[in-house]
């Protein structure tokens, strides 16, 4: 059966790029950690739950399952370990290296959806890829010179950047997907035969 909700965890990706922008930029020096706890819980709730069910089970057509599916694993479960980080007090240095990781592989995703030709827009698409790759592998610098207020403000500029693209990208989706799943049927009703003529 086929189920597609990349435009919701598109939408969810931008909310989350927003708010870790907002949190780069403000929220590093937040005496009140626990505030930025229930945005980060649900954006990583969101790309945790729908990353490992396209991971798992190939939703949709090709290797947008990698790029999407495996990306929104590693972004749903960084969001979910930073809630629950700033929820107890724990230092944020580990995800910050996991991230390095995660945005090094987002990075090579970007480069390859441009270099394939993937996705209706590649080149805005792979932009988004790329810039939020970046994020994450500049995190370990930015929550380590936390002090350097022009690194923070580039960091948040290139995470509202790529927050834009994706919000773009997924209202465009939405606004398609509208029309092209408008007569989409279930298997289940697919699988009914037609009601003849003079029948209830």
């Amino acid at each position: 059966m086929f189920i597609d909700y990349i435009t919701l965890m598109l939408i969810n990706l931008a909310a989350g790029l927003f708010l870790l922008a907002a949190y780069v930029y403000q929220g590093l020096d937040d005496p009140i950690q626990k505030r930025w706890v229930p945005g980060f819980g649900v954006v990583g709730a969101i790309a945790l739950v729908t990353g490992l069910h396209m991971t798992f089970t190939w939703a949709v057509p090709g290797s947008y399952n990698i790029a999407f599916g495996e990306t929104s694993v590693m972004f749903g479960i960084l969001f979910t370990a930073t809630a629950w980080a700033l929820a107890v007090g724990w230092e944020l240095i580990t995800l910050a290296i996991y991230g390095f990781f995660a945005g090094l592989a987002t990075l090579v995703i970007g480069i390859r959806l441009i270099n394939l030709g993937l996705t209706q827009m590649p080149l805005v698409s792979g932009a988004g890829f790329i810039l939020t790759g970046l994020g994450g592998i500049f995190a370990v610098p930015t929550l380590h010179w936390k002090s350097q207020r022009s690194l923070r403000i580039v960091g948040a500029i290139i995470l509202v950047l790529a927050a834009l693209i994706f919000a773009v990208i997924g209202l465009r989706a939405y606004w398609s997907h509208l029309e092209g799943f408008s007569t989409w049927k279930p298997l289940p009703m697919r699988l009914v035969p037609p009601s003849s003529p003079g029948s209830p």
